[in-house]
């Protein structure tokens, strides 16, 4: 049987030293000689020890985007909860070494700092894309994007916290539920208000009393919004 790519084998060792030694008595070389690779090799795949630890926040960072650019103004709302799946099911294909993972940052601050500013970078990822889409460039606008923006990453991180303390049997349709009740919190750029929400006003003429006219006016115009 061939062995696990050497990535692989320094992910696996590293996590087992941490176990058995803790994570601030583990060197890279502890972790380069229980893999059974080389210094060099370990510096190839990681630029520090922190780095076996945490998934490829860049190459994640570069997919949102590539998922991103590719919608319209119109379909921007369903490429940002496309954008947060593939995050997640990176996380889910890690399995038993996100768990792992979430132990560690839970126990270590230095690495839960880290965790914190690697989801500060997706927030702001997010901010600039809905900002853009919104094309709005007031104060209230740059608030409302980056409210929606924390609340994509809020709706992801709780159903992925869910899923590392094994709370979800089905994750994905848990973060496609969270993510409708995120975007329904904020109508687009443009849309009607919410029925029962703002005054509807009529004009026309008729040779009709006002006080006669007035019941059948509200009877339209409930019926115009669904109540």
């Amino acid at each position: 049987m061939s062995k696990p790519p050497a990535r692989i084998r320094l992910a696996d060792a590293a996590f087992a030293l941490f176990d058995e030694r803790g994570y601030e008595q583990t060197t890279v070389d502890d972790i380069a000689e229980r893999a059974g690779l080389g210094r060099t090799t370990f510096f190839r795949h990681y630029r520090s020890k922190e780095d076996v630890i945490f998934p490829d926040h860049d190459r994640l960072l570069e997919l949102i985007r590539d998922r991103l650019a590719t919608s319209s103004h119109s379909t921007a709302l369903v490429a940002v909860s496309d954008a947060v799946r593939l995050v997640l099911l990176h996380y889910l294909e890690e399995g038993d070494l996100a768990r792992r993972r979430y132990a560690l940052t839970s126990k270590v601050a230095a690495l839960r700092d880290r965790e914190i500013a690697s989801v500060a970078r997706y927030q702001r990822l997010f901010r600039e894309f809905i900002a853009d889409w919104m094309g709005d460039p007031t104060e209230a606008a740059s608030l409302r994007a980056e409210l929606m923006a924390a609340a994509v990453v809020a709706a992801h991180n709780h159903v992925l916290r869910r899923w590392l303390r094994s709370e979800s049997s089905d994750p994905v349709d848990e973060l496609d539920e969270a993510m409708r009740e995120v975007l329904a919190l904020f109508p687009t750029p443009g849309s009607p208000p919410k029925p029962g929400g703002g005054t509807t006003i009529v004009a026309f003429r008729t040779g009709q009393d006002i006080d006669a006219l007035l019941p059948s006016l509200r009877r339209l115009v409930e019926g115009g919004t669904g109540q």
